[in-house]
């Protein structure tokens, strides 16, 4: 099971990026950030787009326009991330069906796992909306073993 989609993921990871480049790189372009991630071109400016306008990111175009981060790392969550690409029914949808687990029957009744998963729930939740895009630089670029 993939709890994010791929957007998300991609989204996180070009995020992570900005925030690793060095400070005097004001604007970083779209097909800089593809090559190096691996990432497809066209998706992934769809993604950052999507992030500009929520203001995570900033954007321009022209020869010398990208993408660069709008907001400070430290004040950029997962969650932020997540709710602005695959938003909140990430954490608030069932895990066996399509929607919230009281709408499964249309008679308000919930699936099997409910009870079990939503300890679960609360600590992802908690987890995304602690771990800030900083935090997650500064693991990647002081490690040999994580990889963006």
């Amino acid at each position: 099971m993939t709890m994010l989609s791929n957007s998300c993921r991609y989204g996180i990871r070009a995020v992570i990026y900005l925030a690793s480049q060095p400070a005097g790189n004001a604007k970083t372009g779209i097909k800089q950030i593809s090559n190096d991630l691996d990432l497809p071109t066209p998706f992934l400016a769809k993604i950052l787009q999507q992030l500009a306008k929520q203001k995570i990111l900033s954007s321009s175009k022209g020869p010398h326009g990208g993408f660069a981060l709008l907001k400070d790392p430290r004040h950029i969550t997962l969650l932020d991330i997540v709710n602005t690409i695959d938003g909140y029914d990430t954490f608030t949808n069932c895990v066996m069906y399509k929607g919230t687990c009281e709408g499964v029957s249309g008679e308000k009744k919930i699936c099997p796992l409910h009870y079990d998963y939503e300890k679960t729930r609360s600590e992802l939740i908690s987890l995304f909306s602690k771990k800030t895009i900083y935090e997650l630089v500064n693991k990647a670029v002081n490690s040999e073993y994580i990889v963006i």
